[in-house]
């Protein structure tokens, strides 16, 4: 029978960390980045990680006495030394990971009720950086996207597939403020607080989503707007979602927080 996996072991580690339970945390490593950004967190890698110390908790991989495989340990103080060592390492350190707030300002992520919202645009792309269409209607996809936007048919600047890559939504109120931007999301919402549906479920129109984390601007689109949105868009970027349930979503429709 073979041993624990490098994988597992890292998400028991992160578990610990974390305090929570070792079976929340999801062991491939796209799916753990999304979950993470949902509590508004990340993992940063450390440079030098043989030399570094901290004064908290953070991951190290170190070779397995029993097989010289790379193994995470949860390391503490300095200098750090492992207070959690789940399969036995050896004292030599390969690499090392610190959890660390997306941002700190931010921190703790928001919480409250979101209040429902209304669609007031819904925006395709056919393909990356192509011209956006304003549409009356979409068909959600569970699982993929919205029908005819470049995330469904796997042609987005991004990888599709990936934990909430299949919408996009934007606060209607952020863009009034803003003025015309290319801001290349799906949805636009009015009335609710769209960051505070991190890790909550919602109906829009007949579909039912999940949101999992912030849609922060990025330099891509600040490049394709010729700068000046990147600073004022951060935090207010939107929402990023899965489609659990499909359905079709209308200008009109409501959003509510399930």
């Amino acid at each position: 029978m073979s041993g624990p996996t490098e994988r597992s072991v890292f998400s028991a580690c992160l578990a610990s960390v974390l305090g929570v339970s070792a079976d929340e945390v999801p062991w491939d490593e796209n799916e753990r980045r999304a979950w993470l950004a949902e509590r508004g967190l990340g993992l940063v890698p450390v440079a030098d990680a043989s030399t570094f110390s901290w004064a908290g908790p953070w991951i190290a991989r170190r070779p397995a006495r029993a097989t010289g495989e790379p193994r995470a340990v949860v390391m503490f103080g300095v200098p750090s030394g492992p207070i959690w060592d789940p399969v036995g390492t050896t004292d030599e350190i390969v690499d090392g990971w610190v959890v660390a707030p997306l941002d700190v300002a931010a921190w703790p992520p928001p919480e409250g009720e979101p209040g429902d919202g209304i669609v007031e645009a819904i925006v395709l792309a056919p393909d990356a950086e192509a011209p956006v269409v304003m549409v009356d209607e979409a068909t959600a996809i569970a699982g993929t996207g919205l029908d005819g936007d470049r995330y469904a048919r796997g042609a987005g600047t991004f990888a599709s597939g990936r934990p909430g890559s299949a919408i996009t939504l934007i606060d209607a109120a952020v863009l009034d403020e803003l003025g015309p931007i290319d801001h290349r999301r799906n949805v636009v919402v009015r009335g609710t607080d769209l960051n505070a549906l991190v890790g909550r479920t919602f109906t829009l129109g007949e579909a039912t989503l999940a949101g999992r984390r912030l849609c922060e601007p990025c330099a891509h689109l600040d490049r394709l707007n010729d700068g000046g949105v990147l600073r004022p868009l951060v935090h207010r970027g939107g929402l990023r979602a899965d489609i659990v349930e499909g359905g079709v979503i209308r200008i009109g429709d409501a959003l509510r927080a399930v």
